[in-house]
């Protein structure tokens, strides 16, 4: 039987954790945050564990279940942008502001200030997120098979260092190059992947348990031996 086809309990719970964490990141992105004196997006408290989920999925369903999600949460997130771009659209009513703001206008460019995505950003927010995502999928599948399972631990922070060096890298280039100086460039791509590593090393014994619970629960543990890991690929 084609283990596409095959139905998981919790499968569609950590599908929907993951979309959750994906969109809430996105939408939090907008503030910057100084933690220990290195500024990064706010979003860097959730979405590092989007990349956990990542590492369950993959180390528990395989690769093709992950890439599903993965994609899945790609245009959940699509969705979440279009709708807040017609809402932003859409003309405002008269009593908006009442208690909040002085007039409809500035309720309004509140509105956009924060969810007032610009294409630049979402450009690079997309792209960073399908490299970085598939990278560390990659990256966790075929080392699984390489250390034949043992050294969870190593597997993970290695593909985390792969996939969120990536998603780094590619967000900050496409969103700040010609705004901000190379050096600050370098300097927020450093800060974000360390930022980001030291959240998955941190959380280690927590995606033990997570892993083998699933394991247990859905009586899977599966290897990626033949599979195909083109990410477009529909079928596993």
């Amino acid at each position: 039987m084609n283990d596409m086809v095959r139905t998981y309990r919790w499968l569609p719970f950590i599908t929907a954790l993951f979309v959750t964490t994906l969109i809430i990141s996105n939408i939090i992105a907008v503030k910057l945050v100084n933690l220990f004196g290195l500024l990064v997006p706010a979003a860097v408290i959730l979405f590092p564990v989007a990349y956990i989920f990542g590492d369950v999925l993959t180390e528990v369903y395989g690769f093709a279940r992950a890439r599903q999600v993965i994609w899945t949460g790609f245009f959940c997130n699509l969705l979440a942008v279009v709708a807040i771009w017609i809402a932003g659209l859409l003309p405002a009513a008269p009593y908006w502001s009442a208690g909040v703001f002085s007039t409809p206008d500035t309720a309004q460019q509140a509105y956009a200030a924060i969810l007032g995505f610009t294409p630049r950003l979402l450009l690079a927010s997309f792209l960073a997120y399908l490299v970085g995502e598939f990278l560390n999928s990659f990256v966790l599948a075929k080392l699984k098979i390489r250390t034949a399972g043992r050294f969870l631990w190593l597997r993970t922070i290695l593909s985390t260092i792969v996939g969120e060096g990536a998603d780094s890298l590619v967000f900050i280039t496409i969103a700040f190059s010609g705004i901000f100086p190379p050096d600050a460039i370098g300097q927020a791509i450093l800060s974000q992947w360390f930022i980001k590593v030291t959240y998955e090393v941190l959380a280690t014994p927590l995606t033990y348990w997570v892993v083998n619970a699933l394991k247990k629960a859905e009586s899977e543990d599966y290897y990626d031996r033949g599979t195909n890991f083109n990410p477009f690929q529909v079928r596993s």
